[in-house]
């Protein structure tokens, strides 16, 4: 199965759990294929959760979240020196951040020096402590949310943060008609019956295709003159 045929297979599959959102699924996937990171805006209780544990189930990665409050450190993602008695040696446990898909829950709870833990990995893939550098699983993904009205506690991710994170998205709320029929025929959480249609394996295929995407010098300069507009427009 080709790449495209795949992720229109996984899109269809994500739709079980993440209902009436296409759009926006499509765009999830189409951030995984590009190696990017995905940024989830919105108010809690639209699927933002729900999103990310389905595309770590649908590829068969690792998964693992993290609730990002004011009193977390880094080394509560990285991992630490543990120091074991009964050999008189230190031993490194590694934090959540060794898993291919990392859910960081409300990033924006968490102070500056602990959002900051992410900037190498999500960057270069790479954990640098206590002068080693150990790389992560690849592939590896960070999908974060954040709320936008509940601000009270939070501290605004600084532009360097912002910058690793390939797509913002928002879900919305559900159109009324899906909504009600949610109500009527859920029961429990739909992600336990969702299995894998793919591998780690595949993700890392589909992202090779997408490597091999080129644009004409046309689509590049229509790109750039609006990068650069941005970059001198004082309203922006």
């Amino acid at each position: 199965m080709n790449a495209t045929d795949l992720l229109k297979k996984l899109h269809a599959h994500l739709g079980q759990v993440v209902l009436g959102k296409p759009e926006q699924t499509k765009l999830a996937l189409t951030c995984l294929a590009a190696r990017g990171h995905l940024l989830l805006e919105d108010v809690p209780g639209v699927g933002k959760t729900t999103l990310a544990e389905g595309l770590a189930r649908s590829f068969a990665l690792s998964f693992a979240r993290v609730q990002f409050t004011a009193d977390l450190l880094p080394s509560d993602i990285l991992g630490a020196q543990i120091f074991l008695q009964q050999q008189g040696a230190f031993e490194f446990r590694p934090g959540p951040i060794f898993h291919q898909l990392l859910l960081a829950d409300e990033l924006n709870r968490a102070p500056p020096r602990t959002q900051s833990a992410l900037l190498e990995a999500m960057a270069q893939g790479q954990v640098s402590l206590d002068g080693v550098t150990r790389p992560l699983p690849a592939p590896f993904v960070v999908v974060a949310t954040q709320n936008p009205l509940d601000l009270s506690g939070t501290y605004p991710l600084p532009d360097s943060q912002l910058d690793r994170f390939l797509m913002r998205l928002s879900l919305g709320h559900l159109d009324p008609a899906i909504e009600a029929e949610l109500l009527v025929n859920r029961r429990g959480d739909p992600l336990h019956s969702l299995g894998a249609v793919a591998s780690s394996a595949d993700l890392v295929s589909i992202q090779a295709a997408a490597d091999q995407v080129t644009i004409t010098k046309d689509v590049a300069d229509y790109a750039v003159r609006h990068a650069t507009e941005t970059r001198s427009n004082s309203e922006i």
